[in-house]
Formats: C-alpha cells, structure tokens, sequence
C-alpha cells in the first residue's frame, strides 16, 4: 500500500517544483532501467542465444551499449564465459560512466578486475575471462574503420532509434554468425491507471508521431517491421517475441530505482511534446504532474511493448 496522501500535501502543487529537484541523468537511467530489462528479455529468445553460441571463446559487438549493463547481464545470467566484447557508444558521459562502473560491479560479484589500458578492461576469476573494449564512437563511424566481425552482435534499445530499413545492413556487417537485437520498440505505451481517456491518447499517439519524425531517424512501429526487414536484408530469424517494459509495484513499492526510470520515461515525453501545437499546455502540465503524484504514491503502472530477435546471418 502506498504512503498516506497527506503525509505527502503540496509536495507535488506543481510538476515545475519537481523538475527543480530531480536530476536527469542518463547513465543513472540507464542503471534504473537495468532490471527493467532483465524481467522484459523474451525468455524463449534468450535460450535460443544460449543454444546457438559457440562454445569456444567469442567477439562480441554491442552497437549503442550504453554503460555496460547488457555485459554484466550476460555475466550475471552465466551466458558469457570466454569473451572479448566491444562496446560502442557515442555518448562521452556513458563510457565515462561504465570506466568506473564495470569495475565496481565486477569486484561487487567477487570478479577480479585488470584495466589492460584507458579504454580496455579484463574482468576474470577461475571460470570467467570477458576482456572489454570501450569505443566512444557513433555507430556508423566506427562501421567505417572495418573492425574485426564478431560472432555476436548485440542491439538493446537502440534499432528504433535508427533510419530504418537502410541501417539494418550496415549493422549486419558486424557479425559473421548471430545477431540478437532486443527490446525493440513496438507501437504500445500505456500508462495506468487513467486520468483523462481521451487526453490519455492523444499524448500516447502524438509521442509515438514524434518517433515517426525524428530528423535523426526512427519507427515507433520498428519491432513488427523488422520481420520483413530482416527478411529483405536476407538472414535467417531464429526466434522472435515480446519483451514488454512492465512496471509496477509490490506492496506499494518500486522494484530497485525503478521509480527513477518511471520519472525519466516521464521526462522523455515532457521533452518531446512540450509546446506541441496539437497540445494544450496547461492539461499536459496536469497531466504529467497527476502522474508523478503516481509514483509517489505507487500507484502508476507503465506498459511498453517491444520485440526480440536472435537472427543468423
């Protein structure tokens, strides 16, 4: 059961004098979303993986890999044993954020720790050895120096950021053998429980057109869209299925810093439809602050759905 709502009187008057207080950081976000994404991963689509990888030491590339939480997931699960795993992204704050993360992670789950260079770390005990390369690049550039192909590559909410279907190709040539390309956004949002229907709706679908338009590219509709885009880029689907974002809580409270992730899912949607000229300002103000009363209180559930894929090139 959530806290008592007068213990809590004025503390959410206006959503401005929360904004005033929270810090939005994305790395942090990244780290929120990090049980998120454990509980959304389609089980059968993992299993597949597992079945599919060599047994022998492996290259693994994860394009837009963030702070390295899908690394230390993959270690956690006991999926990776022997690796070296490349990851790239171009956000400065985020391999900053995984150089002194990674370590304390490994050393947290009794692994020893060796930082091989600046940009290089080896993460080992008796059974495990993943030596990590830390790329801060935009994708397509790093494409363009010819790494090394790996026999993985790893995409985690990342496709439905792209120009698509023209980036899946590039991509592909990252890997000589499997590509599992997770949490893929697909068409859903919903936020419960409801405040205004119609309202309600209409700030879902104007911040699913926002995706549609973004100069840099994107598809709020990617994950359906990829079968037949994998098909046209000629490689094989292994395994397909949903790995919907579902958060809520247990006796009033948010798994881990969930409700930190909640407050920046939030916060993406007050930057992209601020000042929307389809959108009264006053009630979206109201309405983004009614639903951070919700986490509050514990009461708001959040619902996206995306789809998983493991493909053979």
């Amino acid at each position: 059961m959530g806290p008592d709502r007068k213990e809590h009187s004025g503390f959410l008057a206006r959503h401005d004098n929360l904004n005033k207080v929270m810090e939005y950081s994305f790395p942090r976000y990244l780290l929120s979303k990090q049980t998120v994404d454990d509980r959304a991963l389609n089980k059968d689509v993992l299993n597949a993986l597992t079945a599919n990888l060599p047994s022998r030491p492996i290259r693994i590339i994860e394009a837009g890999a963030g702070i390295g939480t899908m690394l230390t997931r993959l270690v956690r699960w006991g999926i990776i044993h022997e690796a070296e795993y490349v990851m790239v992204d171009e956000m400065a704050e985020n391999i900053a954020f995984a150089q002194e993360w990674i370590p304390q992670w490994a050393m947290g789950a009794g692994l020893s720790v060796e930082r091989v260079a600046k940009d290089q770390l080896r993460v080992f005990d008796q059974s495990r050895n993943v030596r990590i390369h830390l790329e801060r690049a935009e994708v397509f550039d790093f494409i363009q120096r010819k790494p090394a192909s790996s026999d993985l590559l790893i995409t985690n909410a990342f496709l439905d950021l792209l120009p698509m279907p023209e980036s899946l190709p590039k991509l592909l040539i990252l890997t000589n053998s499997l590509a599992w390309l997770t949490i893929t956004f697909d068409g859903v949002t919903t936020f419960e429980p409801t405040i205004d229907a119609a309202l309600d709706e209409q700030i879902e679908r104007l911040y699913h057109e926002t995706m549609d338009t973004r100069p840099t590219g994107g598809d709020s509709r990617s994950g359906r869209h990829l079968f037949r885009q994998l098909k046209e880029a000629g490689v094989e689907i292994l395994a397909a299925g949903a790995s919907d974002w579902v958060v809520y809580t247990t006796d009033g409270k948010y798994s881990a810093d969930e409700a930190y992730f909640l407050r920046f899912i939030l916060h993406f949607l007050e930057s992209a439809l601020s000042n929307h000229p389809a959108l009264d300002a006053a009630a979206f103000e109201g309405w983004l602050s009614k639903r951070h009363e919700q986490i509050v209180y514990g009461e708001l559930v959040y619902i996206a759905h995306q789809m998983d894929f493991l493909v053979r090139v």
